[in-house]
């Protein structure tokens, strides 16, 4: 059965009733500001309930609160409250602590209302308030689910994995620049300058008139003083004589190299710090993956640890979804059309979801091209059978894994390999 996006908005509009009191918050670092409103927007605060972002702030609101209902007599709360940056997490744990049901509001949505309230773009606090409530009393939330410590550990790894290997891309790029800079050709010799006599070669003579005047049996003998193992042979004997090769002929840079050393050397030291730092993320997370539920059934299908692991970090408990289109949504992954009239605009993907979800979901399937061989018999019959292009099969592709994936999750199965394979007509 499909998962009907119009049934499940109308079971949240329903939800909200006359006795419902709906509160809308825009939060932010030092105070946050809410507004009350009743089952049909109408806003019931004279003035918006400004509150810090303390425990005496989050009582002060609770008081406010009650005092709504007490005047108003409504018995039930539904607090909403935008997902954007970090500054939500607290308020949101606190409040289902209390009892207190939480729901969230797309950003989107909020930004895209703005105006229906006074035919304005201005913006202020109250307002963006008033709009959540607003927002919330005609359905437009998704209820808020505290998610298990469990999955809460790998979110925490996966996103600290994620700004890692952003931080080393960065420190990588610099180094490459560096090399452009002052010795261009380097990299005609190292075609990965992070190899290991690569990274030997720049920590002892990285620049052309460091290696003048050597003979490839000293430049294998620096190699050999930074610690690298077996550095020598004929393939090192001839990697050196390249290297000073091509430094004889080099157009780099001569201006400055005393403070341009000292640079490589702080990039070099950063490098080694962050792939450290990279492998003991990568550890972690692989360390924790045995202690998640049906981590072992998920694996079945050819997922290696690591991309099960993000998966799992990103979306949560893959069991709690009631469909497959759930988890695309949640990754944006879900097609988009704007059409009108006679006018059929082209479909596209949402992209109003989790980045790091989308990505990684897109990655597992291109690895299980290569270790699935029902994946790779579906991409097959897709482009020759149906003629997709790759992209488009890959797309489709992905969407089958979610729906796989969650699908495993909720029955506890395994993945059947002898699932039948779609037949060339």
């Amino acid at each position: 059965m499909k998962h009907d996006l119009m049934v499940t908005r109308n079971q949240r509009v329903e939800r909200i009733t006359e006795k419902t009191l709906v509160l809308g918050v825009d939060v932010a670092k030092e105070k946050h500001v809410a507004q009350a409103a009743d089952f049909r927007g109408r806003i019931l605060t004279r003035h918006p309930i400004r509150f810090n972002n303390t425990e005496g702030g989050f009582q002060q609101l609770l008081r406010s609160v009650h005092q709504l209902q007490k005047q108003y007599g409504i018995d039930d709360v539904m607090v909403g409250m935008e997902p954007t940056g970090h500054y939500w997490f607290n308020l949101a744990n606190w409040l289902v602590d209390k009892g207190v049901e939480v729901v969230l509001v797309n950003p989107i949505t909020t930004h895209r209302n703005k105006e229906n309230r006074d035919n304005t773009p201005s913006k202020s606090d109250p307002k963006d308030a008033a709009v959540i409530a607003d927002s919330v009393a005609r359905g437009y939330y998704s209820p808020y689910q505290r998610r298990d410590p469990l999955f809460q550990r790998l979110n925490v790894l996966a996103r600290a994995c994620e700004r890692v290997e952003q931080d080393l891309t960065r420190v990588k790029n610099r180094i490459h620049g560096w090399l452009d800079e002052y010795f261009p050709e380097y990299e005609s010799v190292f075609i990965d300058p992070f190899s290991d006599r690569s990274v030997a070669t720049l920590h002892q003579c990285p620049t052309p008139g460091d290696l003048k005047g050597l003979s490839p049996q000293d430049v294998v003998d620096r190699w050999t003083r930074q610690g690298m193992r077996r550095p020598g042979g004929k393939r090192g004997l001839d990697k050196a004589a390249e290297l000073l090769q091509v430094a004889r002929r080099s157009i780099g840079s001569t201006v400055a190299l005393e403070e341009a050393k000292w640079e490589l050397k702080r990039l070099l030291e950063e490098y080694k710090r962050l792939e450290r730092a990279l492998k003991e993320a990568d550890d972690k997370l692989k360390a924790l993956l045995p202690e998640v539920p049906l981590a072992d059934v998920l694996q079945t299908i050819g997922l290696t640890p690591f991309l099960c692991t993000v998966i799992l970090a990103y979306a949560g408990d893959l069991s709690r979804y009631d469909h497959g289109n759930q988890l695309l949504r949640m990754a944006g992954l879900n097609l988009a059309e704007s059409s009108s009239g006679k006018y059929r605009g082209k479909i596209k993907l949402s992209k109003r979801g989790n980045a790091r979800l989308r990505k990684y979901l897109y990655l597992a399937v291109f690895h299980l091209l290569r270790s699935n061989p029902t994946f790779r018999e579906w991409h097959r019959y897709n482009v020759e059978t149906k003629g997709m292009t790759g992209m488009q099969s890959l797309i489709k592709l992905t969407g089958k894994l979610a729906r796989i994936l969650v699908a495993m999750a909720r029955k506890n199965e395994t993945f059947a390999a002898e699932v039948p394979q779609p037949q060339v007509a």
